[in-house]
């Protein structure tokens, strides 16, 4: 074999290596982009049901739910009222219309059998409801309060993931964390829209 033979032979392994060393790279970035897509979809699934469950909770009890005990309380424990609303308009004179409004409460279901019933949640559980996916057992952030807006009282909550798996919502301090609510408006949408 001459020279020219052997360094042809040399540079192609180099190639080939350099070549799958830029195809591992690039496959690893792929896959944990998938990985952090994943992961971040089942933490947003979980904070549209503690979302509900808040709301449900409010509607119940005047407030949202500052903790996970007294959520996971309510989900467990507490009802839903059904509640049936008529309207009768009356024709006035001169064409005036005064309208009455009625409510009758039918009954009531339990939370956990109207929110988390098995027909949408098929594998519900409640103990791991609060825990944030992918986190190695973390519990979400609560946070519930009154704010004043315009001379009014307001009630907010704010439910958080605390240590964000993907780097850019990592950064000042987890400020583009998963979130639904929020701390300073009456908003119960989620940041990830």
């Amino acid at each position: 074999m001459n020279l020219t033979k052997v360094l042809s032979f040399v540079f192609l392994l180099v190639a080939i290596g350099l070549g799958y060393l830029l195809w591992k790279g690039v496959d690893d970035v792929v896959e944990e982009e998938k990985r952090i897509a994943l992961i971040e979809g089942a933490i947003i699934d979980k904070l549209q049901m503690l979302r509900d469950a808040q709301l449900a909770y409010q509607a119940s009890n005047g407030k949202y739910a500052d903790n996970w005990n007294d959520l996971k309380n309510f989900i467990a424990e507490g009802k839903i009222w059904i509640v049936e609303r008529t309207e009768t308009t009356k024709l006035l004179e001169y064409g005036k219309e005064e309208t009455t409004v009625t409510f009758d409460t039918l009954g009531s279901v339990n939370v956990i059998d109207s929110l988390f019933n098995e027909r949408k949640f098929p594998e519900f559980n409640l103990e791991a409801l609060a825990v944030v996916p992918g986190s190695g057992g973390k519990l979400f952030e609560f946070f519930a309060d009154k704010v004043e807006r315009n001379s009014y009282e307001i009630n907010v909550f704010e439910i958080r993931d605390p240590d964000p798996i993907n780097p850019e919502r990592r950064l000042n301090n987890n400020e583009k964390a998963l979130k639904v609510g929020s701390r300073t408006d009456a908003s119960t949408e989620g940041n990830w829209k």
